[in-house]
């Protein structure tokens, strides 16, 4: 049970930057669903075994810069986002967040957390495999949800939502440098 709250609780950043993407895109195409759920879950399985190997050398020499950098991405892209609902239509970026240098931001982003959850696991002796799989799984289940939710939000509240949406990164980005 443990676990799965841990899953959970790590699973949230990848909710919570699924609802903005799904915010922007307004529209979701399958193959968009699979690719940021995938990406989120593999990241959200990797990052744990990373940290659980690496062990305490690694965690006490990056772990502090590690979670600035992930905050900085994430108020980064929730200020972008709610500059964005600022702009005219036509001047907006047009990219796809579940692509290229984007996507892998956002995977960083959103797993940095997981891998001191790796390294916790290590020190109180819990084997690894069976924890990150179930990880991973509820990461990518999370993020179809989210996904969804903020399209809806996105078709219902317009640039509100995605002003919403900035906050919720921006709200990630804090909460990441106080943990």
């Amino acid at each position: 049970m443990n676990i799965f709250a841990l899953a959970f609780a790590l699973a949230f950043d990848a909710f919570a930057v699924a609802i903005a993407v799904g915010i922007r895109l307004g529209k979701l195409e399958k193959w968009t669903i699979f690719r940021l759920s995938f990406h989120f879950g593999f990241a959200q399985f990797g990052m744990p075994i990373i940290g659980w190997m690496a062990g305490d050398y690694l965690v006490g020499s990056i772990g502090v810069y590690a979670k600035i950098f992930a905050a900085v991405i994430l108020a980064v892209l929730g200020g972008r986002l709610i500059w964005e609902q600022f702009k005219s239509d036509e001047s907006m970026w047009q990219g796809d967040p579940t692509r290229g240098a984007s996507l892998l931001v956002l995977m960083f982003a959103t797993s940095v957390d997981a891998l001191a959850a790796g390294f916790t696991l290590a020190l109180i002796g819990v084997e690894i495999l069976y924890p990150t799989i179930i990880i991973g799984v509820v990461a990518a289940s999370m993020t179809i949800l989210g996904l969804v939710f903020g399209r809806k939000l996105g078709l219902k509240f317009g640039k509100t939502a995605g002003i919403i949406g900035g906050l919720i990164l921006i709200g990630l980005a804090v909460k990441t440098m106080l943990a």
